[in-house]
């Protein structure tokens, strides 16, 4: 019996030894300071970040096209759009080509920083888009 209470005093021990630290590293640390939403963005502002390129089905015929994608810090949007509805503002930014002129022009920037003038931009609503916002109008920002 003895042996018996001696090998769970020395498992209840060990176990104490081991969770004491991350106990007391749980109660040291201090709550995380809230997120602060990111800078505003408006109509003709330059947007840089990476971009990235995806093969997506188009829902009308079920073709795969390309989609572009920016990758920056989160941004705010101009009103009644906002934060679209997260902690601080969308982050990936999905680029509408209305030509395959644009298309052919992103394609060459894939994995690249690039910088484009944003002249309509508003918070991702459908369903098959993979970004948090989306720029329909914009231009591509010559880097000196």
């Amino acid at each position: 019996m003895t042996k018996r209470f001696a090998t769970r005093l020395a498992l209840v021990a060990t176990m104490t030894m081991l969770m004491s630290p991350a106990i007391s590293a749980q109660q040291g640390d201090e709550a995380p300071q809230p997120s602060k939403p990111g800078k505003p963005i408006n109509t003709g502002d330059v947007l840089s970040g990476a971009l990235n390129a995806m093969k997506v089905r188009d829902v009308k015929n079920g073709k795969r096209v390309a989609t572009y994608q920016i990758t920056s810090e989160p941004r705010r949007l101009p009103p009644p759009n906002g934060l679209c509805n997260l902690e601080t503002g969308p982050e990936t930014f999905q680029l509408v080509t209305s030509s395959d002129a644009q298309a052919t022009q992103l394609k060459s920037f894939v994995g690249k920083e690039i910088s484009i003038k944003v002249d309509e931009i508003a918070c991702a609503s459908d369903p098959g888009q993979m970004s948090e916002a989306v720029i329909t109008k914009w231009s591509l920002v010559k880097k000196q």
